[in-house]
């Protein structure tokens, strides 16, 4: 059995309408899902469903949808989390790092996604990103950059000379065949 604690703000969207979305996860990790109106979780299974089954249900609490969280079953998928307060000393600093991040109508954390090809989500003081293993490293450091104070330009900047390495090395590796 294993128990999380999902913030309030998240527990509607792990329920879903009249608990579709927990009826959906069963089915998909194979565990019985409760939650309490406080906010825990408790996951009941066999041992290999309940490990499968965990950052599932953290991502779904960081604030993806279940439809990308549910990515995290395929192998070759992970999340990093990256907590903020590591670059922000008060509110008003969390507030404006936050707003670097997602940018002017939320303009940066889209390029963030386009480019590094992952899923960002901003929720309360962190910023998780679901995506494939080698990209979730490059969206990170998007994201650390940002949070430090590099110019949105030099960020974006090095997302696409990332992205345009990415694809020079998927070229070579069709011409290789």
């Amino acid at each position: 059995m294993e128990i999380i604690k999902v913030p309030q703000a998240r527990i509607k969207a792990l329920r879903g309408d009249r608990g579709s979305v927990t009826r959906m996860l069963e089915e998909k990790l194979k565990a019985s899902i409760s939650l309490d109106k406080d906010g825990t979780v408790t996951i009941e299974g066999e041992p290999v469903d309940e490990f499968f089954a965990l950052p599932v249900i953290k991502a779904i609490a960081r604030g993806f949808e279940p439809r990308v969280a549910l990515k995290l079953l395929n192998d070759e998928y992970g999340m990093k989390v990256i907590d903020l307060r590591d670059f922000a000393r008060n509110a008003k600093t969390m507030a404006r790092v936050r707003g670097r991040i997602i940018g002017e109508e939320g303009k940066a954390k889209k390029i963030i996604e386009d480019e590094a090809e992952v899923q960002v989500a901003i929720h309360g003081h962190t910023v998780a990103i679901i995506g494939e293993l080698e990209l979730i490293d490059i969206a990170a450091t998007a994201v650390f950059k940002l949070a430090e104070g590099v110019p949105h330009g030099g960020v974006y900047l090095y997302l696409e000379k990332n992205r345009r390495r990415r694809k020079a090395e998927e070229l070579k590796r069709k011409a290789g065949r």
